[in-house]
């Protein structure tokens, strides 16, 4: 079987609106630990508009904020960029259950997922694909610019890549030809760090040029790259966006405590594979249901997993927050390049 992930960097148009808006949470949490954000960004050219609900005693410089995000990008003519704001309270209604009893900000089902496979439990193409592009910005090449996309096609049946496919901005003065040779040591790079070949077929910006990126090729939205941020299609996914909510929206927290369940499973020798899934009820603590997948891998029943899990974690919003410490995150650390992989982090441990 032949699978395919990509990623995409931080200066994707999508995820300077996914930087943007973790920005605020982050901001808003630093000074408020009661603060509920529910804050999503959209950006076209030099138009920026940030909207939706934020309950807190402290008010964001959402002017600064912005500059900080984009500036820490790379991006250029920071001082031309336009923000409009459009924030509400938050519905006293979705409060009544979230404040007193501490119930879910809203219903809806999170997956988690690990596997074996890589060091950092996540699926071979997508952890290589996202590697390569943390490889191509800290080259900090003067031809290139911030955005760009990755793709890795695996043979899980060879283990071999097939095809590599790197898509990178570049200065209007610079031709394919030339960057090509810095692109395709980065595959190469990436590929052999996992111990996996490198006479892949490479694809280096298949078009022939990519000057015009970032917001002027494109809109940008929160939230739009829900499965370059999680497993790249290798497991199921709820559908909730994780960037520009507080850990009380259970789209957030519970795919994080969903990704630390299976993530023990498999480190454990549980299984090989696993996949779990947390459902909640707006305004009630406890997930309404708990499902584990083990694709066959499994060395023990599913009906012991599962209630294993149910002794052992604390599955409340509250009691998330309180063990993966969701109050003291800094999440532009995983507003771009993945929210899971990275060692320091609270659900990785």
């Amino acid at each position: 079987m032949i699978f395919t992930s990509e990623q995409v960097s931080c200066g994707h148009p999508d995820k300077i609106c996914d930087q943007i808006s973790d920005a605020i949470v982050t901001d808003c949490l630093k000074h408020d630990k009661k603060s509920r954000v529910a804050v999503e960004c959209m950006i076209k050219d030099y138009n920026i508009m940030i909207a939706g609900e934020l309950s807190s005693s402290h008010d964001p410089s959402y002017q600064k904020l912005v500059e900080k995000v984009l500036k820490k990008i790379g991006l250029g003519n920071i001082e031309l960029y336009r923000v409009n704001v459009m924030i509400s309270k938050q519905s006293s209604d979705i409060a009544l259950g979230v404040d007193g009893p501490q119930g879910a900000g809203d219903q809806g089902m999170m997956f988690g997922y690990a596997t074996n496979e890589t060091p950092e439990y996540l699926p071979i193409p997508y952890a290589v694909a996202t590697y390569a592009l943390k490889l191509l910005r800290d080259l900090k090449s003067p031809f290139l610019l911030p955005d760009a996309k990755s793709q890795v096609s695996y043979d899980y049946e060879s283990g071999r890549i097939e095809t590599f496919l790197i898509s990178t901005q570049h200065k209007e003065d610079f031709t394919v030809n030339m960057i090509r040779p810095i692109v395709e040591a980065v595959m190469e790079t990436a590929a052999a760090d996992y111990g996996l070949n490198t006479d892949f077929k490479k694809l280096v910006n298949p078009t022939g040029r990519f000057v015009i990126g970032s917001s002027f090729a494109d809109s940008g939205l929160t939230g739009r790259k829900i499965i370059a941020d999680t497993y790249g299609g290798m497991c199921r996914h709820g559908g909730g966006a994780f960037s520009g909510k507080d850990p009380t929206k259970v789209d957030r927290s519970g795919a994080y405590m969903a990704r630390k369940i299976a993530k023990d499973i498999v480190k454990q020798g549980y299984a090989d594979r696993c996949e779990v899934q947390l459902a909640y009820a707006i305004g009630v603590a406890e997930p309404v249901s708990i499902a584990v997948d083990g694709f066959g891998t499994e060395n023990i029943d599913l009906k012991m997993i599962v209630e294993n899990i149910k002794s052992n974690y604390d599955m409340t919003p509250a009691g998330i927050i309180r063990f993966l410490k969701l109050l003291e995150i800094d999440y532009n650390e995983v507003s771009s390049y993945g929210h899971f992989g990275k060692k320091h982090l609270p659900w990785e441990e």
